[in-house]
C-alpha cells in the first residue's frame, strides 16, 4: 500500500525506472516516447550528462544556503546569463522553484512597485479566460479557467478576465485579423476604462496559451498593441512564460516574436528541464530601482531561493540551449512535426484545429470539424485518449475544457529539443492510433 498522496486517488500508474534521450521507462522495462516532456518542462530530454556533471559538482561544493545569510555564485552566474539573452530592458532576477511560485512573486512585486511609487490605489489585475498562470491562490486567481478556480472562488482575490485571443473559435466569420485584434484590445481598453485606469496594476497573459487551450499562439501584432495600451495607462505588462518559454516556441523568450518585452516576466520548466525544481521572476531596471530605492526589501520570499544546486542546474541547461545551439533546433525540427500533424490530422473528422509554434504544438478535438462542436464533456475524451497513448508507449498532454473551462478538449505536444525525425514519425503515429482508437 502506498503513503504517497497522489494526483488522482484512483490512477493506476505504471512507476518509473528510468531515463535515457527522448524515452521514459518504466519497471517492467516499457519504453515511452516523451511527446510532452512531461509538463513542457524535459526540453534536453532524459540524462543529459552536461547538466548531470554541475548538479554533482555543486553538490560537492554547497548544496543549499539560505538567501538570507548568502549568495551564491550559482545564482550568480545564473542571473547574469539570463539578463544577458533577455529582451527589452529586463535587468534582476529573483530566483524562486518553480512556475506558480515566479508568478506570485510577479503578482507581489507589481503591487509592491506602485506602493512603493506613491500610486497605492492600483491593486487591480487583468488577465484573460482560459489562461493558467499556476496553483497558488494567488496565481489561481489571475487564470482564467473555470473548472480550476471554481472549488477555490470564496478564497481567490478579485480579477477581471477578457477575451483570450484564440482566432479558432473567435474571430467571427468575415472578419478580417487586425479587425479582430482590434476587437480584442477595445475589450481590454474597455475594462481598464470601467475599472478606473489609476486602478489598474497589472495585465497578465501568456504569450503562448499552453495548458489550458492547448499552444495558442496571438495573431498579428495582438501584443504589440497590448503592450501600447498598457504604456498608455501606466499599468504594468506580466508576461507568463512558464510554459512557452526557454526556447520552447523557436525563441529562448516567447514574446521575442512578437517583438516586445515585458515589465516582468516569469519562467519556470524549461529553465530547470526537470534536473532541478527551479523558476524566475525578471524584471526591469525602473521597477528594481524603486524597491531598492524604496523600502529597500521586496516583502516575500520562501526557503529555497536561489537554490544553488538547482541554479547551477539551470546554468547547464542554458548551456545546452544556448551555446549548444539545442534551441536553434526547435523551429525546424517544430516545423517538420507539424508537417507531420498536418498530413496524418487535417482531414480528420474530429481534429479542428492544428496550431502552435516550435515545439510547442495543439490538436483541438471536435465532434464536428464544420460546426466546431465540441465533445460531451461525460465522455472525458482527453482523459480517454491520455490512458490510450500510454498503452501505446506516447507520453502527450491531453486536457478538457478548452472551450470555457467545461467543455472541449485538446492534446498539447512539447517534445524535447532532441527529437529526432524518426522519433517524429513515432509520435504522429502512436498518437494517430490512440485517437482513432478512442474516437472511432
Amino acid at each position: 500500500m502506498s503513503h504517497v498522496f497522489a494526483r488522482h486517488c484512483h490512477s493506476q500508474l505504471p512507476r518509473v525506472a528510468r531515463g535515457a534521450g527522448a524515452y521514459l521507462y518504466d519497471t517492467d522495462g516499457t519504453a515511452y516516447l516523451d511527446g510532452c516532456g512531461g509538463a513542457a518542462v524535459s526540453c534536453l530530454g532524459h540524462g543529459d550528462a552536461h547538466v548531470i556533471g554541475a548538479i554533482k559538482a555543486q553538490a560537492d561544493q554547497i548544496a543549499y544556503a539560505h538567501t538570507g545569510f548568502f549568495i551564491s555564485n550559482p545564482a550568480e552566474e545564473l542571473a547574469e546569463r539570463l539578463i544577458d539573452l533577455a529582451p527589452g530592458g529586463l535587468d534582476r532576477v529573483y530566483l524562486v522553484s518553480g512556475g506558480s511560485e515566479a508568478m506570485e512573486a510577479a503578482l507581489k512585486l507589481a503591487r509592491q512597485y506602485h506602493l512603493e511609487v506613491g500610486q497605492p490605489q492600483r491593486s487591480r489585475i487583468i488577465a484573460r479566460r482560459q489562461s493558467y498562470h499556476g496553483n497558488t491562490l494567488g496565481a489561481l486567481a489571475v487564470g482564467g479557467n473555470a473548472w480550476r478556480r471554481e472549488p477555490f472562488d470564496p478564497l481567490l482575490i478579485l480579477v477581471s478576465h477578457v477575451a483570450p485571443c484564440y482566432a479558432y473559435r473567435d474571430q467571427i466569420d468575415g472578419e478580417t485579423e487586425a479587425g479582430y485584434v482590434a476587437r480584442l484590445i477595445a475589450e481590454m481598453q474597455d475594462e481598464i476604462l470601467r475599472l478606473g485606469p489609476e486602478t489598474v496594476m497589472a495585465i497578465v497573459a501568456e504569450p503562448v496559451v499552453g495548458a489550458t487551450l492547448g499552444a495558442v499562439p496571438p495573431v498579428g501584432d495582438y501584443f504589440r498593441q497590448l503592450r501600447a495600451l498598457c504604456d498608455r495607462y501606466g499599468i504594468l505588462l506580466i508576461l507568463d512564460e512558464v510554459m512557452c518559454g526557454m526556447g520552447r516556441t523557436g525563441t529562448l523568450f516567447a514574446c521575442e516574436q512578437d517583438g516586445i518585452a515585458p515589465d516582468i516576466c516569469a519562467i519556470a520548466k524549461g529553465l530547470g528541464a526537470g534536473y532541478q525544481p527551479i523558476g524566475a521572476m525578471l524584471c526591469t531596471s525602473k521597477i528594481y530601482g524603486a524597491i531598492r530605492d524604496g523600502s529597500g526589501f521586496l516583502q516575500h520570499g520562501h526557503t529555497y531561493l536561489a537554490h544553488p544546486t538547482a541554479c547551477a542546474a539551470a546554468r547547464a541547461v542554458l548551456d545546452r540551449l544556448v551555446d549548444d545551439g539545442l534551441a536553434d533546433r526547435v523551429t525546424p525540427v517544430g516545423d517538420s512535426l507539424r508537417e507531420r500533424l498536418v498530413e496524418r490530422f487535417s482531414q480528420h473528422a474530429h481534429v479542428g484545429d492544428i496550431r502552435g509554434r516550435g515545439l510547442f504544438l495543439g490538436l483541438e478535438l471536435v465532434a464536428h470539424r464544420t460546426t466546431k462542436a465540441p465533445f460531451d464533456p461525460a465522455r472525458r475524451v482527453h482523459a480517454k485518449l491520455k490512458s490510450a497513448a500510454m498503452a501505446h508507449g506516447l507520453m502527450c498532454y491531453p486536457m478538457g475544457g478548452t472551450v470555457d473551462g467545461r467543455r472541449g478538449d485538446h492534446v498539447l505536444l512539447a517534445p524535447p529539443f532532441i527529437l529526432t525525425e524518426d522519433q517524429a514519425d513515432e509520435l504522429v503515429d502512436k498518437l494517430g492510433r490512440a485517437i482513432d482508437e478512442v474516437l472511432d
